[in-house]
């Protein structure tokens, strides 16, 4: 497959100087060679951002693709995740170091606490050893995801050093207004996973589909499109060319004040879709 010039993508910029295109490809449950195709294709149509985590189990195959791909490896922005259950700080170290072993590459361009965990209470431990691993070098930018405000705050007081992103279920039926506004305040560039939910009833929403069709799109590019508007980083996940094309071309519309409005009064502030809510969901 040939390569395609990358289309012009807004960009967010953090506090620490990472800037980041505002469309990244999703890799969860991307696994075995045919996930390191996907990913191939995604470079290869333009994507820049690549999100992994060590519990999705693929830092090889996401490795395998970026050297594969043709595309110049410092032109690829490639995440990593800390699992719940290496909080502890030795472990953190040896885990961010197997992931970027794993990948097969040098560095890892950004790398995130996957979970808060709360109730082990080793969140901080854990940032500590990020705070390291990016002073050694393995690791260039650090950031959390589903963190709240406050785990942040202790981030802060604790190491002086914020996040640079943090990654939290984000849709139109889980808009995250606080907490977007919090990172904003902080200069922390918001991620959005399950930007589209999960595939869930959204795509069936009868206002996402009026606006959809008043533009003339699909009700993926109209979701996506909001996201570009309101500011954050969203990372959908296709394993098919066409469909990862069609999510990076979403500049050729916009959304008006009053598709903002609808799509604003769709919020649920309990709208996780899967219940995961980072004041007690413990992850392994």
């Amino acid at each position: 497959m040939s390569q395609m010039e990358p289309p012009e993508i807004p960009t967010r910029r953090a506090h620490d100087g990472l800037e980041l295109p505002a469309i990244g490809f999703g890799t969860y449950k991307v696994n075995g060679f045919a996930g390191a195709e996907a990913i191939v294709s995604a470079l290869h149509v333009g994507y820049r951002l690549v999100d992994s985590a060590f519990n999705y189990e693929n830092e090889g195959i996401v490795g395998r693709a970026i050297r594969e791909s043709g595309v110049p490896r410092e032109d690829v922005i490639v995440t990593s995740k800390l699992p719940g259950r290496h909080h502890g700080y030795d472990e953190a170290r040896a885990t961010i170091e197997e992931s970027v072993a794993r990948m097969g590459l040098d560095y890892i361009d950004l790398y995130l606490i996957h979970w808060p965990n709360p109730s082990q209470g080793q969140f901080v431990e854990a940032w500590q050893a990020l705070v390291d691993a990016q002073r050694q070098g393995i690791v260039k930018h650090i950031g959390v995801s589903n963190f709240l405000p406050g785990h942040i705050d202790l981030l802060i007081r604790a190491t002086g050093v914020t996040p640079a992103v943090n990654q939290v279920e984000l849709h139109p039926f889980f808009q995250q207004r606080e907490q977007r506004a919090y990172d904003d305040a902080h200069g922390i560039i918001t991620e959005a996973w399950s930007p589209l939910g999960r595939a869930n009833q959204m795509l069936r929403d009868p206002t996402i589909a009026r606006i959809a069709a008043k533009h003339g799109v699909s009700p993926v590019a109209a979701i996506l499109r909001w996201h570009l508007q309101i500011g954050d980083v969203a990372i959908p996940k296709s394993l098919h060319a066409d469909r990862q094309r069609a999510n990076l071309d979403l500049t050729g519309f916009a959304l008006d004040d009053e598709d903002m409005r609808d799509i604003a009064a769709m919020d649920n502030p309990e709208g996780y879709t899967f219940g995961q809510n980072p004041r007690w969901h413990e992850e392994a």
